[in-house]
């Protein structure tokens, strides 16, 4: 067997059982579609989709209420986060192109998937949150807070630590 047909294998295996882990906790799936997994939205999720800046300050704004959720990244530069169903974007959100709705049966990659520039995968995998979707208004609201931060001009990078530098204080002890 080549390497290319032993990695094919091995990567149809993964996707076979993500897609069983996902249907084993009630993610439904669109069916049929070959090398790509897709997770079905409108019924027991949606997913909100933003570029990656935006998602990295949602995580931040999520963390700071201590809050854990599923995200996924792209790719392509965005981050994406499953939340219960039938919310819709407010009028706030709408005006940006960036920030996406996918609902009423729209599939969304779903990692393991792979593309052709990279894969989709989880930057905080939904096994760490039990599967719980997380309510539409908690992620709209730490969305539309990341989208107000942008606006406002971003003064720092959320989630990025701080040089050593800046916390460092006083001199080292010696040894």
């Amino acid at each position: 067997m080549s390497w290319w047909d032993s990695y094919r294998a091995v990567y149809g295996a993964e996707l076979r059982a993500a897609a069983r882990e996902y249907l084993d906790h009630g993610w439904p799936l669109v069916a049929g579609t070959g090398a790509d997994l897709l997770l079905d939205t409108g019924t027991v999720l949606d997913v909100v989709e933003v570029p990656a800046e935006l998602g990295r300050h949602t995580c931040a704004q999520l963390r700071d209420r201590g809050l854990v959720v599923p995200v996924a990244a792209t790719p392509q530069g965005t981050w994406w986060f499953p939340m219960s169903p039938g919310y819709g974007l407010p009028p706030e959100l709408s005006l940006y192109t960036d920030v996406v709705l996918h609902t009423d049966g729209i599939g969304v990659l779903a990692p393991p998937t792979e593309r052709p520039d990279g894969w989709v995968h989880w930057r905080v995998a939904p096994a760490l949150t039990g599967y719980r979707v997380p309510d539409a208004d908690v992620i709209i609201g730490a969305v539309t807070d990341a989208v107000r931060w942008r606006a406002a001009g971003g003064d720092q990078r959320p989630g990025a630590q701080r040089p050593a530098a800046a916390i460092a204080v006083g001199p080292r002890s010696a040894q």
